[in-house]
C-alpha cells in the first residue's frame, strides 16, 4: 500500500508578501514607469526621431519641388554630398561658422562672467539693474537683429553718428556693407544678445560657492585675483562647462540673426552653415543638398552634446 504525503507550501514570513504578490507589484511598478515615460518617448520619436531619419534619407535622394507633385525622389547615392563638399560656399561657411561661434562664445562668456562677479556684490538697485540687463535675452532675436541693423546703418545709424560726434572716426563705418566688417558686426550683436544668459547662469553658480572659502583664502594672504583663480574658478568649472557647451550648440546653428542682420552678405562674407542650409533648401530649392548641410550641423551638435554629457557625468562623480 502506497501512502501519498502532501507537503503544504510554507507560509510567507510575517510582514513579507507572497512571491507571486511581490512579482505582480514589480510588474505593476514597471508598467507604471513606462506609462510615465511613453508620452515623452512618443513625442521625441515623432518630432525629433522621424525628422532626423527623414533628413538623413533625403540627403541621399534627388529631392526637389517636383517631388511634391509626383512623389518621386530617386536615390542618387553620394551625389548630394559630393556637390556640397565641392561647393566653395560650403567651405567658406565652415570658416565663418567657426569664427562666428568662437568669437561669440568668448565675448559672451568673458563679459557674462565679469557681470556675474560684479553683481555678486550687494549694492542698491542691483536686482533692478540685473533685470534690465536681461532684456536683450528676452527680446526675440529677429527683433534685436532689425534694431541693430538700424543702429549700424552706414548713413543714418546711431552708432556711426556717435562715433563721428566723439571724433573717434572721420567717416561713417560700413559695418554691414563691408565684407571685412560684416562678420565682426554680427559677432558683436550676438555677444550683446548672449551676455544675459551667461550672466544669469554664472551668477547662480557663484552664489553656490561658500563665502567662507573666499574668506579663508583672504586670511591666508591671497589677493582678489589669486582667490578668484584658485578658489572661485575651480568650483565654478561645472557651471562653466554647461554654459560653454549650451552656448556652442545654440550659436553654431544660428540662422535668424544672420538673415535679419546681413542676409548672408555682403559677398557671402557672413554665410554660415545655417544660412547655407536655408539658401540651398528654400532659395535654390535643392532639398537634398540642404539636408546634407543640415546633417553636418546635427553631427557637430551631437558631438558637443556627448561632450556635455560626459563632462556632467565626470563633474557629478567628482562631487559625489
Amino acid at each position: 500500500m502506497t501512502t501519498t504525503v502532501t507537503t503544504a507550501a510554507a507560509p510567507a514570513p510575517a510582514g513579507h508578501p507572497a512571491p507571486d504578490t511581490a512579482a505582480r507589484r514589480r510588474r505593476r511598478a514597471t508598467l507604471l514607469r513606462w506609462c510615465f515615460v511613453a508620452p515623452a518617448a512618443l513625442y521625441l520619436l515623432a518630432f525629433f526621431g522621424y525628422p532626423l531619419v527623414r533628413n538623413i534619407l533625403m540627403s541621399f535622394q534627388h529631392y526637389t519641388p517636383h517631388t511634391f507633385f509626383t512623389g518621386e525622389s530617386p536615390f542618387n547615392g553620394l551625389d548630394n554630398w559630393r556637390a556640397v563638399f565641392r561647393n566653395p560656399l560650403f567651405v567658406d561657411s565652415l570658416g565663418h561658422t567657426l569664427v562666428f561661434t568662437v568669437g561669440s562664445l568668448l565675448g559672451q562668456f568673458v563679459l557674462g562672467l565679469a557681470l556675474a562677479v560684479f553683481f555678486s556684490r550687494r549694492f542698491p538697485l542691483s536686482g533692478v539693474v540685473r533685470a534690465v540687463l536681461l532684456l536683450p535675452w528676452l527680446v526675440p532675436m529677429v527683433v534685436s537683429a532689425v534694431v541693430w541693423r538700424k543702429l549700424l546703418d552706414q548713413e543714418s545709424g546711431v552708432i556711426n553718428t556717435l562715433l563721428m560726434d566723439l571724433h573717434l572716426t572721420s567717416s561713417a563705418v560700413p559695418w554691414l556693407s563691408s565684407p571685412d566688417l560684416a562678420l565682426l558686426a554680427a559677432i558683436l550683436v550676438n555677444i550683446w544678445i548672449g551676455i544675459p544668459f551667461n550672466m544669469v547662469i554664472l551668477y547662480g553658480g557663484l552664489q553656490e560657492i561658500p563665502r567662507e572659502l573666499r574668506e579663508a583664502a583672504a586670511l591666508d594672504g591671497a589677493g582678489a585675483w589669486r582667490t578668484f583663480r584658485s578658489v572661485t574658478l575651480p568650483l565654478l568649472r561645472p557651471v562653466v562647462t554647461v554654459v560653454l557647451i549650451l552656448g556652442f550648440m545654440s550659436t553654431v546653428k544660428i540662422l535668424d540673426l544672420i538673415l535679419a542682420l546681413t542676409g548672408g552678405g555682403p559677398a557671402d562674407s557672413t554665410q554660415t552653415l545655417g544660412t547655407v542650409t536655408y539658401q540651398l533648401s528654400f532659395q535654390q530649392l535643392d532639398f537634398g543638398q540642404g539636408a546634407v548641410v543640415g546633417n553636418v550641423l546635427v553631427l557637430v551638435s551631437a558631438v558637443f552634446a556627448v561632450l556635455y554629457l560626459r563632462a556632467n557625468r565626470s563633474d557629478f562623480g567628482q562631487g559625489k
